[in-house]
């Protein structure tokens, strides 16, 4: 296994990126649902088949300690796209959104260095039924059932927030045949302020088409893409070509996963043979990552993969402890790599890094002044080897009633009434053994990094109450003080 360290001549060259030489084109995918193990390059399970996102760990650096910001859908792409925590602007579940004008993303940000940004797949920041506050605020006499406003939200407040208003010049938004564009898979562009148009076919298929028609008419100038692949999140569907690469006897949902992941990662092929095709691949640096770890309904109940009781959406969180909706190592820790030609082949980098980084290290290579307002930090000094200490003294989680912090080692979780744990990460990253009673220094130490950062957040302070139902279930089901 290669080691991290690199030579200080690489170090000099990738400094000069965003200066002299051109600047990168950033690509970031972006799976929805998809748990740490569902990759063949993170080695947990063997049933896996992902040649070409596995060729991208190959060609680059897989992070074996790649965190996300929340277990859950809306805070994490808002973390992802801000680069800052989401909680320091009260966006901290999917009923918080939308995602505030005041903002700014790293398409924003990109613009202004003379990049073309493009957006494809799920969006999810815009306001929706269940951010009631905001509809509150905005929709004059709103009533609302069981929690959900069940009148259709006016496209003139909506598209306030859709991507092509916040930085994003060209979009092919939606989930499975709906989409809301300015251009089409024929590469035409359309009217600028975006069209909404049915799109036959296999939804994972139009979003990677959707992908390729956005480099073919921006290869000649720096770009950015956030594609984000409607998958392997329920609605479970798949075509016959990709369900037929899994004849194995297993559950019914996790066939369906395995095709849904196995289309995201034909995708991933079809996009890396067209940056070799225009002779940019060298120039491209490619991120891949999930919003989330897998929803598995504790139990996996296979239910039938049309039924939309089914909590199981097939992926699979092993060895981590947990899933979706928790703040332990199976909810927020995600297969991460990045693959870009001036840094090192096969890497794979142990200490914890953050989505957040994201936007940090594509501000940096586009030449931008460093922003104090973004939390994470440039990667690239750090997978160079000149800078051999962790990216991150601490990384910070809050989400419904469960908070959490993890420095380099050690890794502390208030989960409200159920109590604290405290997890040494590197020994134990499956989170086997509670150390809080052992270690208990550590414990108030770690607690009260958590306390100072909470402080800073909207609203501020650590949720000091009772579990919701859903994590009494999940608390009371993996964990033992």
């Amino acid at each position: 296994m290669k080691t991290t360290c690199l030579t200080l001549v690489l170090f000099l060259s990738l400094i000069q990126v965003g200066s002299s030489q051109t600047k990168p084109n950033i690509i970031i995918i972006y799976a929805d649902d998809l748990g740490f193990a569902d990759l063949g390059s993170q080695g947990s399970v063997k049933d896996i088949k992902t040649p070409n996102i596995d060729l991208l760990a190959k060609e680059g650096i897989r992070f074996s300690a790649g965190y996300v910001t929340a277990p859950q859908c809306s805070p994490s792409r808002a973390g992802l796209l801000t680069g800052r925590y989401q909680e320091r602007f009260g966006f901290d579940e999917i009923p918080d959104g939308p995602l505030p004008l005041t903002e700014i993303t790293l398409a924003r940000r990109l613009s202004k260095a003379g990049y073309v940004t493009g957006q494809v797949g799920k969006w999810h920041l815009e306001p929706n039924p269940v951010t009631k506050n905001w509809i509150t605020k905005n929709i004059p006499n709103a009533a609302f059932s069981n929690g959900l406003y069940k009148e259709h939200i006016p496209d003139s407040l909506t598209n306030l927030y859709m991507p092509g208003s916040r930085g994003f010049q060209q979009y092919f938004t939606g989930y499975i045949n709906d989409y809301l564009v300015n251009f089409d898979l024929k590469s035409n562009l359309l009217r600028p302020s975006g069209e909404n148009i049915h799109q036959p076919g296999y939804r994972l298929d139009i979003q990677t088409d959707a992908a390729l028609q956005f480099i073919k008419r921006n290869q000649k100038q720096p770009f950015f893409l956030y594609l984000a692949y409607f998958g392997p999140h329920v609605p479970l569907e798949a075509t016959k070509k990709y369900l037929d690469r899994f004849p194995e006897k297993m559950p019914e949902r996790r066939r369906y996963a395995l095709a849904m992941i196995s289309a995201i990662d034909d995708g991933v092929g079809r996009i890396n043979e067209m940056l070799k095709q225009y002779g940019i691949d060298d120039n491209t640096m490619i991120v891949f990552a999930s919003d989330n770890g897998a929803p598995l309904g504790i139990d996996k109940e296979d239910l039938p993969y049309n039924d939309p009781k089914g909590k199981w959406d097939g992926s699979l969180n092993d060895p981590m402890l947990g899933e979706k909706g928790m703040l332990t190592e199976g909810g927020i820790r995600v297969p991460f790599i990045i693959r870009w030609s001036k840094l090192s082949k096969g890497i794979v980098y142990n200490k914890p890094v953050s989505t957040l980084d994201i936007a940090a290290t594509a501000v940096s290579l586009a030449g931008l002044p460093k922003d104090k307002a973004l939390d994470g930090v440039n990667l690239v000094p750090f997978l160079s080897g000149k800078n051999t200490v962790s990216p991150h003294d601490y990384l910070f989680w809050r989400f419904w009633t469960q908070t959490a912090v993890r420095d380099s080692k050690w890794k502390f979780i208030n989960a409200g009434n159920k109590g604290t744990y405290l997890f040494d990460i590197d020994k134990d990253p499956e989170e086997k053994n509670n150390l809080v009673h052992k270690y208990p220094e550590i414990a108030e130490k770690l607690k009260g990094k958590l306390q100072d950062w909470a402080k800073q957040l909207v609203p501020p302070g650590i949720p000091y109450k009772n579990l919701r139902d859903q994590e009494v279930g999940w608390y009371n089901y993996y964990l033992r003080n």
